[in-house]
């Protein structure tokens, strides 16, 4: 019996946030870590920063993104809100819901406009989208009363920048940026 094939990750477009705001999440990773928990912080390569997902989808093409307009966009500001859990079983992603606002909802609508329709990660897609800043992938329940502790209040941040991730190639590729 052969096994089967692995499943190819998703490409992604991605927003990045401000160094104060990344700073903070990366605070957040370091204390989960700390502890022994799982933590996005163990994950060394440069490519790992705090990112809010809009798109992710396997076969993704080249995009021109022109049409989401982000280059004409002023800093977006972002609220890392309250914590949240994906998943089942005794292990869990813990992240940071992402407090959706008019403009976020706009850009996201217009990304996968440029996108046109595809298979798309679930919870990338248009009406089953969940904005979220991932802190811990496989995050025992036994450590959630923990790693709720180590949390601190809402971050405030602003979407500086905007990335495609290839993991076929484990690149990151910025796209655009927000306009000073």
């Amino acid at each position: 019996m052969s096994e089967p094939e692995p499943r190819p990750s998703p490409s992604s477009i991605e927003l990045l946030v401000d160094s104060d705001a990344e700073a903070a999440v990366r605070a957040e990773w370091e204390a989960l870590a700390a502890l022994g928990m799982s933590s996005l912080a163990r994950h060394t390569s440069a490519t790992n920063r705090p990112h809010l997902t809009l798109l992710a989808r396997v076969d993704l093409a080249d995009l021109d993104l022109a049409p989401a307009a982000f280059a004409e966009l002023a800093p977006m500001p972002l609220t890392l809100g309250a914590p949240v859990l994906f998943g089942a079983g005794d292990r869990r992603v813990l992240a940071r819901s992402v407090v959706p606002t008019a403009d976020l909802l706009a850009l996201h609508a217009a990304v996968h406009r440029a996108a046109g329709t595809g298979a798309d990660a679930p919870h990338t897609a248009p009406g089953e989208w969940t904005p979220h800043v991932t802190l811990a992938r496989r995050l025992r329940l036994a450590d959630l009363p923990a790693a709720l502790d180590l949390l601190g209040g809402d971050i405030t941040a602003e979407v500086v920048s905007v990335r495609r991730w290839d993991p076929a190639t484990a690149t990151a590729t910025m796209v655009g940026a927000f306009r000073p």
